[in-house]
């Protein structure tokens, strides 16, 4: 298993993930914080950025928060 930290930048312009350091990531979304919005365009994102199925990401810690730990 997998374990990131990750930043999250909602209600961005562009849709885009930064490599801060090995196990960190910045993920800067369109979707705002809004009813999960956010949490649902993140995990989408990274799911396309991981090459994994949408279903095995898993936000451990942060749900409404804009740091996050997320397990694959």
């Amino acid at each position: 298993m997998n374990r990131y930290t990750i930043t999250v930048k909602p209600g961005s312009s562009r849709e885009k993930i930064i490599e801060v350091n090995p196990g960190e990531l910045t993920v800067y979304l369109r979707a705002k914080p809004h009813d999960g919005e956010a949490n649902d365009a993140l995990i989408k994102a990274l799911a396309k950025y991981f090459k994994r199925p949408k279903t095995s990401i898993k936000i451990l810690r942060g749900q409404k928060s804009r740091i996050k730990i997320i397990e694959f």
